[in-house]
C-alpha cells in the first residue's frame, strides 16, 4: 500500500502503520486523515491482518496535534463537519474495528494525536512521551472524541482537569491514571506492542472480535450486557469454538482458523 503521509506494511499478520510527517511532528492534516481512513478500512476487511500497531515517525512525536492552519478560517458549520467526518471515518472506525489496535506512543501525543491514541484499544508509551489535550488554548475543545474517551479512561474529574488546564502529563503519570497500559524505553516500544499482539494472535480471532465489540459497548452504547450475551451466543456457532473445546479436552494447543 502506497501513501504520501503514511508508511504501512504487513509482517506476520500485524499491520504496521506509521504516520510519516516527521518534520511536522506527524500532525494530522486532511490528506493524512484520508489515508488513515483508507488503511483502517483495509485492516478491517483483510483476513491477513490480525492486529495493528499505529505509531509516528521519528523519536519526537506520535502525533503533535491537528494541522491548525487548515481549519483556522472555518465557521461553526464547517467545524462541526470536520469533527463528524474525522470521528466517523478515522477515530470511531479504529475503536469499532474488529482487529485490536495498539497505539505505540513514541513522543508527544497532543490534541488530535492523543485522541487518535485513545481511539486505539491499547496504548503503549515510550518513557519520554508527553500527553495532553491543549485545545482550550486555541479557543476550542477536543473534537475527535477526546472529551468522551479521556473521561472513560481516567474519570470525570481528571478529564476535566486535563482539558480545562491544557496541561500535559508524563508517560509515567499517564500510566498511573490509566491513560496508557504500559511505559517502556523508546527502543522497546514496538517490540512491547508486538509482544502483546503475538499473544493475541494465538487466540480465536472471532472471539477476539466479539470481546472487543462487547467491551466497547460497555462504554459507548449502554447495552454492554446485551451485546455480550449476543456475542457469547454467536461464538458457539464457530468452528473455532469447537476447535478450542476439542483442543482443551485433548490437552493440545488449539489451531484456530477464524471461522
Amino acid at each position: 500500500m502506497a501513501y504520501q503521509n503514511l508508511i504501512s506494511e504487513i509482517k506476520e499478520n500485524i499491520l504496521y502503520i506509521t504516520i510519516n510527517r516527521e518534520k511536522a511532528l506527524n500532525a494530522l492534516n486532511k490528506d493524512t486523515l484520508t489515508e488513515l481512513a483508507d488503511v483502517i478500512a483495509f485492516a478491517n476487511k483483510t483476513e491477513q491482518v490480525r492486529g495493528v500497531i499505529l505509531t509516528g515517525a521519528g523519536e519526537k512525536a506520535f502525533v503533535a496535534g491537528a494541522d491548525i492552519k487548515e481549519f483556522s478560517g472555518y465557521n461553526g458549520e464547517q467545524g462541526e463537519d470536520l469533527a463528524k467526518r474525522g470521528q466517523d471515518l478515522v477515530f470511531n472506525a479504529i475503536e469499532n474495528s474488529s482487529k485490536p489496535f495498539i497505539a505505540a506512543i513514541n513522543g508527544f501525543a497532543l490534541g488530535g494525536g492523543l485522541e487518535l491514541a485513545m481511539a486505539c484499544h491499547m496504548r503503549i508509551a515510550s518513557d519520554n512521551a508527553k500527553l495532553g489535550l491543549p485545545e482550550v488554548t486555541l479557543g476550542l475543545i477536543p473534537g475527535y472524541g477526546g472529551t468522551q474517551r479521556l473521561t472513560q479512561l481516567v474519570g470525570k474529574g481528571k478529564a476535566i482537569e486535563m482539558i480545562t488546564t491544557a496541561t500535559m502529563v508524563t508517560a509515567s503519570d499517564a500510566e498511573k491514571i490509566g491513560l496508557v497500559n504500559d511505559v517502556v524505553p523508546q527502543a522497546d516500544l514496538i517490540s512491547k506492542a508486538e509482544e502483546i499482539l503475538n499473544v493475541i494472535k494465538q487466540r480465536a480471532p472471532l472471539a477476539i472480535s466479539a470481546a472487543i465489540k462487547s467491551v466497547i459497548a460497555a462504554v459507548n452504547n449502554g447495552d454492554g450486557y446485551l451485546t455480550e450475551i449476543k456475542e457469547f451466543g454467536k461464538c458457539f456457532e464457530t468452528a473455532d469454538f469447537k476447535e478450542g473445546v476439542t483442543a482443551f479436552v485433548e490437552k493440545r494447543k488449539a489451531n484456530f482458523t477464524g471461522k
